[in-house]
């Protein structure tokens, strides 16, 4: 269902790569709540992907572009204002890849090279990105920038590895950047804490599946979906959240939250017998 959210505003969507990717689903809900977009993600990422075929479904220009280079960061600032035809109300950031973690080094053998790599395109693109926008003034007044990231940001997660640093970093970003841009803009950067989702990144985490499963276990909504993120951005690149910044926004179903649930606490038991009432019913207190 359509709320016309975004009606006359104009964004730009970074990282999506096919129909798992959460970008994707964002650039789907904000064209369907009126606005019009450009999608942009790096040139081999664009030749694997099927970002084209989003791109002609929501008839959005696909700028090819390296979201850790100064130079393509101000074209795809300049041409989409230019194809949009005016100043971008909002940016999703959704964009993270750690090398040591596809090489399987574990934290405490990090190739620091690799570690460079994880950092600069999983957190100092978010600085790089705000940086030129700001410079060439091409967020409109009362601007919303988001950045998706992940709990292990504040908490340690088995096999998240150095993309715990990296979302540490991103968060931190937002809130420095958001208090400047803020000041002299009325610029909103937040950052979405997401449940663990299936996407192509997250999916190279080790022992995914078990976090996902674990996820949903504690959560007392569940895990949310890639669909219900996309709904959160909307809201957030959207009028109705005009005086919220700085923040890191959790979007997973409670799990922040949780210290143990009994659906976890369950993995480690023969039945739910000892948590019923009389009449048979699961007693969740």
């Amino acid at each position: 269902m359509s709320y016309n959210l975004l009606k006359g505003k104009r964004g730009i969507i970074f990282g999506a790569l096919n129909e798992m990717s959460i970008a994707w689903k964002v650039a789907e809900r904000a064209v369907e709540e009126g606005a019009i977009i450009t999608l942009t993600n790096t040139p081999v990422a664009c030749r694997m992907g099927t970002i084209s075929e989003l791109g002609q479904k929501l008839n959005a220009e696909v700028i090819p572009a390296d979201a850790t280079s100064l130079e393509d960061l101000e074209m795809v600032f300049t041409k989409s204002q230019e194809m949009l035809g005016g100043k971008i109300d909002f940016v999703l950031h959704s964009i993270g890849m750690s090398p040591n973690v596809r090489k399987k080094r574990t934290y405490d053998d990090l190739d620091y090279s690799l570690l460079d790599t994880t950092l600069n395109i999983s957190a100092i693109s978010f600085h790089k990105m705000i940086q030129v926008a700001k410079k060439l003034d091409a967020i409109e007044n009362g601007g919303s920038i988001l950045a998706l990231s992940y709990v292990a940001a504040q908490r340690s997660f088995y096999g998240y590895n150095d993309m715990a640093d990296a979302k540490a970093l991103l968060e931190s970003i937002a809130r420095s950047f958001g208090y400047i841009y803020g000041r002299e803009k009325n610029v909103r950067i937040n950052t979405i804490s997401q449940s663990p989702t299936m996407t192509t990144a997250g999916s190279g985490v080790k022992g995914f599946d078990g976090l996902l499963d674990y996820a949903d276990k504690m959560s007392p909504l569940g895990n949310a979906s890639a669909e219900d993120c996309a709904d959160y951005c909307i809201v957030m690149f959207s009028d109705l959240t005009r005086r919220v910044t700085m923040q890191n926004l959790f979007n997973d179903g409670g799990f922040s939250s949780m210290g143990m649930s009994l659906r976890a606490m369950n993995q480690y038991n023969k039945s739910f017998d000892e948590y019923t009432d009389s009449e048979g019913h699961i007693i969740y207190g």
